[in-house]
């Protein structure tokens, strides 16, 4: 990122508005991995955790007002397939937190502007969070969605290791969105966002995991899976498929 925000303008905020850490900072990656096997062969039926679970994703896909997207190791290559095939005039908030070195500036921004139809910038502190627009968490900045709903960047503690951390975003998102939030584990070394899209299930917002058996780097996906019930279990490109059904189903 060339221009990052001072640390000095987050002195004195109210916890409400760093709320990064609360409880997050505690948890760890899980040890154990399920087989990426099992999820291998599976019909786009059989990729759903249950038939009520799929009952449920479609009622909220329907009314979803934004999109969370979370990724880490691989991630890179899984957004440039995903985020190109969202459409001109699409009409859902994107917002993409993406593990990165905290020393070096973010160039998000110039790798995927050029080869997306929609704007794409980085999450400003306190700026509205608007429709049809992608954005990408800061380098080195826990990216939280607040009322408004606007932004908030926060410097504390990382979060699984991550800051920006997955977890932070998603739970943040929950709390505003509740059931009309959409959210997405892509790839990823860690277990980061397994708790967060747990809380967008008990939300009652949609959850989506790549398929880790497509996933470079499967630890992330199936750690979500093994975390709480997951609605939809697809490849990349179904994601994509998914997402851009999203407005065409808007009421």
């Amino acid at each position: 990122m060339n221009d990052d925000p001072s640390p000095d303008e987050y002195v004195g905020r109210s916890p409400e508005g760093m709320r990064a850490g609360s409880g997050a900072a505690q948890r760890s990656a899980r040890a154990d991995n399920p087989s990426s096997d099992e999820y291998a062969g599976r019909s786009p039926e059989g990729m759903r955790a249950s038939s009520g679970a799929a009952q449920r994703s479609a009622r909220n896909a329907i009314g979803a007002d934004a999109v969370v997207i979370g990724a880490s190791a691989g991630g890179v290559e899984a957004l440039g397939i995903l985020l190109p095939e969202l459409p001109a005039g699409y009409s859902l908030p994107v917002v993409v937190v993406l593990h990165l070195p905290r020393e070096k500036p973010s160039l998000l921004v110039d790798i995927y502007a050029p080869r997306c139809a929609l704007p794409v910038e980085e999450a400003q502190d306190k700026a509205p969070v608007e429709p049809g627009h992608v954005y990408f968490a800061p380098a080195d900045y826990h990216l939280l969605v607040d009322e408004g709903p606007s932004f908030a960047l926060s410097i504390d503690e990382p979060v699984n290791y991550s800051r920006p951390s997955i977890d932070v975003l998603f739970e943040t998102a929950a709390e505003v969105y509740g059931e009309r939030l959409v959210a997405v584990l892509l790839t990823g070394a860690s277990a980061d966002g397994a708790e967060g899209l747990a809380k967008v299930h008990r939300a009652g917002g949609t959850t989506v995991v790549q398929l880790p058996s497509e996933a470079p780097s499967p630890y992330m996906p199936e750690s979500a899976l093994r975390t709480s019930p997951v609605d939809h279990v697809l490849p990349v490109a179904g994601i994509a498929q998914l997402l851009c059904g999203l407005v065409a189903e808007r009421p």
